[in-house]
């Protein structure tokens, strides 16, 4: 018998078919994949099951009754529990009360019920060592990585005895040996009955973790199959119904100007997770940063982008000195970064598409430092317009909020508010993390014609296969510093491991 059953769902948004009559199940003690390109509908299923849409057509059944929606309560009474790649954590509160929010246990002290501490302690410190994080409930989540914030969303479920655990994207900002501790957490819930659904664009990801996987494409309900009979190009295939080839556009031997576009010199932060970096980006080559988490390679480019304070060092753009203080001063320079969290900092929320778009060339063309000037209505339309089709937005208007997209989508606007504004270099922090195979390949493409049209192209990447595939030099951080520097011909993984953990 399934855990949750979903049948004939169908979701509308105005002048949009989300879903298309999908039905999808998971079974006990199975990781169920949900695949498909950014836009095919994943999240609106997941957001159905979890009871924060309400379906346009269909049912749910779960413990063998039919629903014509769920609420988010009644979704968590059946077991369900969501894990969603923006985590929900609260920083400002300890693992323990963010296991218990809103689930706070009582007893009764003298009649008066009073909240019951102890217990929630005792009952933390036995799902954290569940999930194998070695922290104590009383310590605040601000103070813990990433991975370590997942393990306490992975905690909330169990202690609450989920059955369905749905992973959104889980191992899109951990590091690989965090990856293998969450697979290991994966396997031991299996173990126990759960049934687990995985979202993941990581292909060789899939084919280890997965038991089934459920294919969507544009809406539509594509097939479900055995991970066993499945390998890497026929999940591409089926999810975006023909071959990528050409995703990695570096040409061999191809020569670049002999012209310099950006120097930077024995730049050091004043926090000093970046120190002493030195190098320089030629005219038409794509520059790559490589090394572990935590290796100082986001930091270097905040520092570059005026976004963290540098102690000393020089930024040079085509021989002349910049002067950046702040974010703007590298706007006005004409230095764009796409950060590694596009919904912390990569777009305003509650703003439309349109907005968004066209915000880095209204300040660019304002005055005293962006208190004032803005540009028209009309000119933030046709920005707006220009760059929803050269960067190939699916969206039904461009007045839609743009958390209504999907991410790849979400990062195509992010692109396109960029380019919107002219910039001479480009920052890419983990361009294509959280991304479909189909839109890496035209972000792939875009760093290309970018790099031959005469812009700078800086790429910070955690997938090693990524970044020897689409970069021509590349720099390896470790603890702050430059280890080492690789040409596409001497790079490999062995040689940028080795490098990174020198």
């Amino acid at each position: 018998m399934s855990l949750v059953e979903m049948k004939h769902i169908t979701k509308t948004f105005p002048g949009v078919i989300a879903l298309n009559d999908i039905s999808f199940e998971v079974q006990p003690g199975e990781t169920h994949i949900l695949l498909g390109e950014n836009g095919a509908g994943k999240s609106t299923l997941m957001k159905i099951l979890s009871g924060a849409y309400e379906p346009t057509q269909g049912t749910l059944v779960a413990n063998g009754i039919e629903y014509k929606r769920f609420t988010p309560k009644l979704s968590q009474e059946n077991g369900i529990s969501i894990i969603y790649q923006e985590l929900s954590v609260i920083n400002e509160i300890s693992i323990q009360e963010n296991i218990f929010v809103g689930k706070m246990v009582t007893k009764k002290v003298c009649g008066i019920p009073v909240i019951d501490k102890a217990y929630m302690r005792k009952r933390t410190q036995e799902v954290l060592e569940e999930v194998g994080l070695k922290r104590d409930p009383s310590e605040m989540v601000g103070s813990l990585s990433i991975s370590e914030k997942q393990m306490v969303e992975i905690a909330k479920a169990v202690a609450f005895d989920a059955k369905v655990i749905i992973m959104d994207e889980p191992t899109s900002s951990l590091a690989q040996e965090e990856i293998q501790h969450l697979v290991s957490i994966v396997e031991r819930l299996k173990s126990q009955g759960r049934g687990i659904v995985f979202i993941s664009h990581k292909l060789d990801e899939v084919l280890t973790v997965g038991d089934r996987v459920t294919v969507l494409k544009d809406g539509t309900y594509v097939g479900t199959y055995n991970i066993r009979d499945m390998d890497e190009d026929k999940l591409v295939r089926l999810m975006v119904g023909r071959e990528i080839k050409g995703t990695y556009l570096k040409e061999a031997d191809e020569e670049y100007p002999d012209e310099t576009i950006l120097e930077v010199e024995n730049l050091t932060r004043k926090d000093g997770k970046a120190r002493n970096i030195s190098f320089s980006l030629k005219k038409g080559e794509i520059l790559g940063f490589s090394g572990l988490v935590g290796a100082g390679r986001t930091e270097t480019m905040e520092a570059i982008f005026g976004a963290a304070k540098k102690k000393s060092g020089t930024i040079r753009l085509y021989g002349e000195e910049l002067k950046i203080n702040n974010t703007y001063d590298a706007l006005c320079a004409g230095i764009a970064l796409v950060t590694e969290n596009r919904r912390e900092t990569g777009f305003a929320p509650f703003f439309s598409i349109k907005k968004n778009i066209a915000q880095a060339l209204e300040l660019k063309e304002s005055s005293f430092g962006g208190m004032t000037g803005l540009i028209s209505p009309a000119q933030e339309k046709k920005v707006a317009e220009e760059q929803e089709k050269a960067m190939q937005i699916k969206c039904a208007s461009l007045d839609q909020v743009i958390t209504e997209l999907s991410g790849g989508n979400q990062q195509k606007v992010i692109l396109g508010r960029w380019m919107a504004s002219n910039p001479k270099v480009i920052i890419f922090d983990e361009p294509t993390k959280g991304i479909d195979v189909g839109t890496k390949s035209e972000i792939y493409k875009l760093m290309r014609q970018l790099a031959r049209q005469g812009i700078g192209v800086l790429v910070v990447s955690s997938e090693l296969p990524e970044i020897l595939s689409t970069c021509d030099r590349i720099l390896v951080m470790g603890e702050g510093q430059i280890k080492g520097e690789f040409t596409s011909a001497n790079a490999n993984e062995e040689n940028l491991v080795r490098a990174a953990t020198s």
